[in-house]
């Protein structure tokens, strides 16, 4: 992998981290995911209509009307995770649990077994989060209700995850598929809002915090866009673990920009999840 594809990774990366931060940083999480979820849709619409991109296959379909569906309710869910709990901890138990999910998952599909390496992986997660868990009790946090939540975004994570790569497989144009994604999403997730708060609340509220419409939504958009490109220029095995180091910016973002209180056992935590989370990319 060139440095170059090396760069633009950790800078998906990165953007993944900001634009949970953004939501995360309101005043109002459902809101705030709703101009994220609702940028990024305005964003991928343009661009479906500026670039000349062929169609989706018709066989593709299917599969991104039902990844959208899920992804509405992830936004959903996500946006009670972060109502419940911080950043430090719901972000990594939601992205480094959906890599184990999704290889688990994926078993009875192809019919292996887990090797060495994958048993490490899901030893690194487990305990990392067993470790999130036992730390949050020890300090008497109130993230109880979080936990349930950020497992249940995970699931749907996988759920997506595994979807989109029978979907992008067959679509023959994996960025115009992935455009739809961001579209159908957007617009589902934004009359979900509208008929939780109203259009009125909504609009006060992006006219108010307008990074999380253009930042947060580019940060969506661009996150996920930057990592496809990367899959074409190096291994998607490689691309996806390095990805996975979102988990480490969200934590730094979380203590240095969000002041949330991160201890010693938090952060190996983290580094554990995150290391479990890149070994079962790579597995």
């Amino acid at each position: 992998m060139s440095g170059t594809v090396v760069a633009a990774v950790l800078c998906a990366a990165l953007f993944h981290a900001i634009w949970n931060a953004i939501i995360k940083g309101g005043r109002d999480v459902l809101l705030g995911t709703a101009l994220v979820s609702t940028g990024a849709g305005v964003m991928a619409g343009a661009a479906l209509l500026v670039l000349p991109l062929p169609p989706p296959a018709p066989d593709s379909w299917p599969f991104a009307a039902a990844s959208s569906i899920i992804q509405v309710v992830y936004c959903a869910l996500l946006a009670e995770t972060y109502r419940q709990g911080d950043v430090s901890f719901s972000y990594p138990l939601m992205r480094g649990t959906a890599p184990l999910l999704v290889a688990v998952a994926s078993l009875p599909l192809a019919h292996e077994r887990l090797h060495m390496g994958q048993w490490l992986a899901i030893a690194c997660i487990c305990g990392g989060i067993l470790a999130i868990c036992a730390d949050r009790h020890r300090r008497g946090e109130a993230h109880g209700r979080a936990l349930p939540y950020a497992l249940t975004v995970a699931v749907l994570i996988a759920s997506y995850t595994l979807v989109d790569g029978i979907g992008v497989r067959r679509s023959g144009a994996a960025v115009a598929y992935v455009l739809w994604i961001f579209l159908l999403t957007g617009i589902g997730f934004l009359l979900y809002t509208i008929a939780r708060t109203g259009t009125r609340r909504l609009l006060s509220y992006g006219l108010g915090h307008p990074r999380a419409f253009f930042i947060g939504g580019l940060g969506s958009l661009g996150s996920y866009g930057i990592a496809v490109w990367a899959m074409t220029r190096a291994p998607v095995a490689t691309v996806a673990a390095l990805r996975e180091t979102s988990i480490l910016f969200a934590t730094a973002i979380a203590g240095l920009v969000l002041k949330e209180k991160i201890s010693r056992t938090r952060v190996a935590a983290v580094t554990a999840i995150a290391c479990g989370a890149v070994l079962m990319r790579l597995a």
